[in-house]
């Protein structure tokens, strides 16, 4: 990097940042829902383009630049390897029964009235298990948006149920690697800052529990009896429906739990749903097949399919077309999650840009001098996370960056590094599945099948839980000091080293367990 270069002014960071926002409200305002099919990709390089004047203004090279967004993008290579493999299992998932089954017996079992909170619940429950939002949302979460689909209710309100569960379970999990990462970040014990989270995550899940429910008994699905039925016997007719085309399921599950990496979890799962599909699914498999006379070439041929085209069905029934295979257009597949890998690679670039020239820095640096009171500090630590959820689009960046900057300020004010730890979950966790062109918001959207913006109104948790935050911060309800607490903070200078090497190292390996 050149020794020259000058660190940016205020408005250097904010015009990248301004342009941006223009850009993305024109692509919105233009395309609507379909504004994450290349028009936000559009806007975000465009913003990174300003940027990079900006830097070169201030000094810095093309090569320092492109050395930034090439470190920027490999933290995501985890997460994008995630989200192919994700596609794949959907595809073979279906190939196989699993997916069809799970809502075959969901389409019995659950009643519309409780169909939104039960949904909640079981995310939540399977999210603290495996401390892993994204394969929960990967596995039962895509059976839900095909039972939702069946019983014909709100898809965006099942998403918003399956994320706001999800989350719920990943930050309370100790399986879970950004529960792991925020107190190592602030500077605190991992169960210390679990107890202190539930101070927050607890209001916050029985909120959104309360309003599913709500929305459960006032609201009614559209589809008649008959109708249900005739999807049931429809998919009961198509494919072989029975307690073994589980067993996938209950592998990625354990796999899991046992905190095998994600990438070689959902691969073994892939796999293993196209072994099962070719035991269980034989009249399936010669129909996705080509015309081969020999059964297990055509096996080896849907399976192939499925796993980088996704699944493809014509029952003659246009509901569950749609449900099994989208219409036609084929559901899951690596194929399938390209438009995703686009967002987040143009994400990340810009995010990248941002960081290596300064901006990112500038703007906390900013953000810090408005700090007065507790109130105040607490606010400001969840608008950062925020906002460098939105600017860097990733997690990892939103939980390190502003814990760092703001962990000095915590101690300055004997303020427990348990308080921070929360505050970064509070926000940066919470807030990523909301930001469309986040890994994680990215990531919801192409696994769930629902845009981000059309389920974001119903991520009631999500919501609720930085809202619950402030409350806490200016009312000064269990915000500890370290006197008060009787507990000694982990040495910072140690976990300066280790979160760092967390976030470069790790964070696109585990980007599953987000």
């Amino acid at each position: 990097m050149s020794s020259k270069t000058k660190a940016p002014s205020l408005l250097d960071a904010l015009i990248p940042i301004i342009a941006l926002i223009i850009m993305l409200a024109g692509s919105v305002i233009l395309y609507g829902d379909s504004s994450s099919y290349g028009a936000n990709q559009i806007a975000l390089l465009l913003a990174a383009a300003i940027a990079m004047l900006v830097g070169h203004k201030n000094g810095y090279r093309w090569r320092d630049i492109e050395t930034g967004i090439v470190k920027g993008i490999s933290m995501a290579l985890g997460a994008i390897l995630i989200l192919l493999m994700v596609g794949s299992l959907i595809g073979t998932w279906i190939l196989s029964g699993t997916v069809p089954t799970m809502i075959y017996y969901g389409l019995k079992i659950l009643d519309p009235s409780i169909f939104y909170a039960a949904a909640c619940v079981v995310c939540a429950l399977v999210s603290i298990s495996i401390g892993s939002s994204w394969t929960t949302a990967g596995t039962v979460g895509v059976a839900l948006i095909g039972i939702a689909a069946g019983l014909e209710l709100s898809l965006p309100i099942t998403a918003g149920a399956i994320i706001s569960g999800a989350y719920f379970g990943d930050k309370m999990s100790p399986l879970s690697d950004t529960t792991n990462l925020a107190p190592a970040v602030a500077g605190t014990e991992l169960f210390t800052h679990i107890r202190h989270m539930a101070w927050t995550t607890g209001p916050s899940i029985l909120i959104a529990i309360i309003i599913f429910t709500v929305i459960g008994f006032t609201g009614s699905a559209e589809g008649s009896s008959e109708g249900l039925q005739n999807t049931l016997s429809i998919i009961n007719a198509n494919f072989s429906i029975s307690f073994f085309t589980l067993l996938p399921l209950f592998l990625v599950l354990f796999l899991a739990y046992k905190k095998m990496p994600a990438f070689p979890t959902l691969f073994i799962g892939a796999l293993v749903g196209g072994l099962f599909a070719a035991f269980f699914q034989a009249p399936v498999v010669e129909k996705m097949s080509g015309s081969s006379q020999y059964y297990w070439v055509n096996a080896i041929d849907a399976v192939w399919r499925a796993m980088y085209g996704g699944f493809t069905v014509v029952t003659g029934d246009k509901v569950v077309d749609q449900l099994l295979s989208s219409g036609g257009d084929g559901r899951g597949g690596m194929a399938n999650m390209l438009n995703t890998v686009w967002l987040i690679l143009c994400a990340m670039t810009f995010g990248a840009v941002l960081e290596t020239i300064g901006l990112l820095q500038r703007l906390v640096t900013s953000a810090l001098k408005m700090v007065k009171g507790t109130g105040s500090l607490i606010g400001t630590v969840i608008g950062t996370c925020i906002g460098t959820n939105i600017i860097a689009a990733d997690q990892y960046i939103a939980i390190v960056l502003p814990g760092r900057m703001y962990r000095a300020e915590f101690k300055k004010r004997k303020l427990h590094p348990k308080n921070l730890s929360r505050v970064l979950e509070d926000s940066a966790t919470i807030t990523s599945p909301m930001i469309p062109w986040n890994t994680c918001g990215a990531f919801m959207a192409g696994t769930l099948g629902v845009p981000t913006l059309v389920y974001l109104p119903f991520c009631f948790f999500n919501l609720a839980n930085p809202v619950v935050s402030i409350i806490y911060g200016i009312t000064h309800f269990k915000i500890e000091k370290i006197e008060e607490s009787g507990e000694e903070s982990i040495d910072s200078d140690s976990i300066d080293a280790t979160s760092s090497s967390k976030t470069k190292e790790d964070a696109s390996e585990d980007a599953v367990l987000s």
